[in-house]
């Protein structure tokens, strides 16, 4: 007689057998961002991924190390949203009309072209650095967050947003009606579906298409120009770049003692948001002094982020400079006795001050400038128009 196999070990073995079964069913299920009916409606209009692409933002540690949350839903919609010229009440243009990736998201204008064909009253802005404003961190080099716009009235993306949208000149849409049509749209009515969930059964759709934007425009990141890579590699701007030239580490000098004491050593933050830079003695456009009506705030500007500054010609509110080289020449020997010209420009006499640079300084200024691109970064796919045609 053969022994017999003790009872626990054949139902050990089929307990292995089931277990073996269900880890293969489990390694064999694949969840799907987009079902093979929603893709073949994104399709049919967009190109996008099967999964959404990563948004998300860390700012490197000599940049401040902090994360800033992108929901990657959110991100898509709003980059669909952005290159979509039914934002505009006639279907001529779209947000990317005045914010081009490979002019540091700004349009190379002096004054943008409105939907109807108007001109805008000021410059357009870019958004290639947006992530760096302290609209989305405050942190301890700044006392007040930056805004949006030359004057600085609205103080979030969304904000910035919704005027730009309702603008009579730029895109003269009506958000309510803007909300209706768009999501009229089956391939909008995913991607709302995905970025809100259940926000769409109660949320009024004005309010979704200007947080989408936002998420969008705060993913914009730079981190990797050629002076990140020096600041990576060497801890401090002041120390001198391995990977510079000389004339790009005599630029970088000027520029931390004449610059950074409003652009930032790390060109991270913005150490002063407005001022009056001496353009003119008298100013046609009052700025912020518009907005507060105060006397003091007259010819007054927003501080621009100089990431990328070498993309974003024309320059200044007005557009008036169409070079660095211009815009360096003002500082040396153009500034204006305003009075309301910041301290910063102003020498112990409390006259403007004369930097008076040598030719070199100048050629060597405009060269350190021209490290803060990072053109890679900003014409990633991520970035780019979705629609195929």
């Amino acid at each position: 007689m053969k022994p017999r196999l003790p009872l626990f070990i054949p139902l050990v073995f089929v307990s292995l057998l089931v277990f073996s079964s269900c880890l293969k069913d489990k390694a064999d299920v694949v969840v799907q961002h987009y079902s093979d009916q929603e893709m073949a409606v994104l399709n049919q209009v967009l190109n996008l991924p099967a999964e959404p692409l990563d948004y998300r933002v860390t700012v490197p540690a000599e940049l401040g190390g902090f994360s800033l949350f992108v929901s990657d839903d959110k991100a898509t919609l709003g980059r669909v949203l952005f290159y979509d010229k039914k934002l505009s009440a006639n279907g001529k243009v779209s947000c990317a009309s005045c914010h081009l990736p490979e002019k540091g998201f700004a349009d190379g204008k002096a004054f943008s072209e409105g939907f109807a064909g108007e001109l805008t009253e000021r410059n357009s802005l870019a958004l290639g650095a947006v992530v760096n404003f302290e609209s989305s961190y405050n942190g301890p080099a700044v006392s007040q967050r930056a805004g949006f716009f030359w004057d600085e009235r609205a103080r979030t993306v969304a904000e910035q947003s919704t005027q730009t949208l309702q603008n009579p000149i730029e895109m003269g849409a009506d958000l309510e009606e803007l909300g209706e049509k768009l999501l009229q749209e089956e391939y909008y009515r995913i991607l709302f579906r995905k970025a809100f969930g259940n926000r769409m059964n109660f949320a009024p759709a004005s309010e979704l298409i200007t947080e989408a934007l936002q998420e969008f425009v705060n993913s914009i990141a730079t981190f990797n120009s050629k002076f990140d890579k020096g600041l990576r590699a060497h801890g401090s701007p002041s120390a001198h770049f391995s990977n510079f030239t000389l004339e790009e580490n005599r630029g970088k000098q000027l520029f931390l003692q004449h610059c950074a004491s409003c652009h930032d050593e790390k060109v991270a933050v913005q150490r002063v948001n407005i001022a009056n830079n001496g353009l003119d003695r008298e100013y046609k456009d009052p700025g912020v002094g518009g907005i507060t009506h105060r006397i003091v705030d007259n010819g007054k500007f927003k501080v621009p982020m100089l990431r990328n500054v070498a993309l974003t010609a024309p320059y200044m509110h007005d557009g008036r400079f169409a070079t660095l080289e211009e815009v360096v020449e003002h500082y040396s020997s153009g500034i204006q006795p305003h009075p309301n010209l910041d301290e910063r420009l102003r020498n112990e006499s409390g006259e403007p001050k004369r930097l008076n640079l040598s030719e070199e300084d100048k050629a060597a200024l405009v060269a350190f400038l021209h490290t803060l691109t990072d053109l890679g970064s900003l014409m990633q796919e991520k970035y780019a128009d979705p629609f195929k045609n």
